[in-house]
């Protein structure tokens, strides 16, 4: 089955400066692909600088890779015709990070929702239009006596994040890229954002790219997860074998740093991250993260490593595993359980 959208060996460099040129390399050789077969949940995790939210943004078609291709059902991004992009738009939705950012403080709330209701020729009259507006609300968990004819400073974060979440709603797409959903809303809300979108999931079948540097949000919420470093992927699989049993050292960190709510457990000196050897972001060639792992070994200086595949639904790029088989990097995801987790 062909997949909603794909990353074929993508590589992206932002440059800056004009006499003297510098560059970021933020994602490099990723080949990624989501939305194909049943509906799931997939989290793309990792730290600040990792490079998820410039492979959302490339998902989305906001930014082209520098190599590389973002297919949409087999087709690049920059082939659509104007008629294949509007139907893209209405498959693929995003929900940033920041709600207040997003929408205009002059419009209400009916405007918001409104825009892709009229873009989609969703209702047939104002009457019907209303009617769905409502109904998304409610399908978010919002009042729409308490939301309808607010403007968008007159809501919480909390709020204003589900009204976008009902704004995706209203155009039932196929997958949501979620960037960052929760993380600037409270902690009592972050229950209600999450299982909004699992609903969106069970309910609608609508697949989602949940990006987070959070791995208990994409453990309560995931199926399945994919790891970065430095703008590749380092470990990818189903959620619970890989957050519970982390393979590969990088990950390993990552599930480490998570303190427990236990106020009678103590961080041991072997647990803090901050005896792992420090070193340069970036290596000419080798394993990017060598300079940090406790268990380099010479060969990890001097070749990126493949992916092994260490288990039915996991594959990590890392050479304690080259007993394992080789599994090329345009074939990673199909590693991934076809099936939603079910926790």
């Amino acid at each position: 089955m062909t997949a909603l959208l794909e990353l074929r060996n993508v590589t992206k460099v932002y440059t800056r400066g004009t006499f003297v040129r510098s560059s970021t390399v933020a994602l490099e050789n990723i080949s990624l692909s989501t939305g194909g077969g049943a509906p799931t949940i997939t989290a793309l995790a990792g730290e600040s600088g990792s490079g998820k939210t410039t492979l959302g943004l490339l998902l989305l078609g906001f930014l082209t890779p520098t190599s590389g291709q973002v297919l949409y059902e087999g087709k690049d991004l920059r082939k659509l015709s104007a008629q294949e992009w509007d139907t893209f738009r209405r498959d693929v939705q995003a929900i940033f990070q920041d709600p207040f950012a997003v929408y205009n403080p002059f419009y209400k709330v009916e405007h918001i929702l409104e825009v892709p209701i009229h873009k989609f020729r969703l209702a047939r009259s104002r009457a019907e239009a209303r009617t769905l507006m409502e109904k998304a609300l409610v399908g978010v968990g919002l009042r729409p006596e308490e939301t309808l004819g607010r403007y968008a400073h007159q809501l919480s974060g909390g709020q204003l994040q589900r009204v976008t979440v009902a704004r995706a709603l209203l155009l039932r797409p196929r997958l949501i890229v979620a960037d960052e959903p929760v993380s600037m809303v409270d902690a009592s809300l972050r229950a209600t954002i999450l299982e909004s979108l699992r609903k969106l999931n069970r309910e609608f079948g609508i697949s989602i790219l949940y990006i987070t540097h959070d791995l208990t949000t994409a453990y309560h919420i995931s199926d399945s997860i994919v790891v970065l470093y430095q703008g590749s992927i380092v470990e990818i699989g189903d959620v619970d074998p890989v957050i519970r049993n982390p393979q590969h050292p990088y990950t390993q960190l990552l599930v480490a740093s998570i303190p427990w709510p236990d106020p009678d457990q103590r961080w041991q000196r072997g647990q803090r991250a901050g005896v792992w050897r420090e070193g340069p972001p970036r290596m000419a060639v080798g394993c990017k993260f060598t300079d940090r792992c406790p268990r380099a070994m010479p060969m990890c200086r001097e070749s990126i490593p493949p992916f092994y595949q260490v288990e039915p639904h996991r594959a990590v790029a890392c050479y304690l595993y080259q007993g394992s088989p080789v599994i090329a990097a345009e074939e990673i995801t199909r590693v991934l359980s076809s099936q939603p987790a079910g926790r």
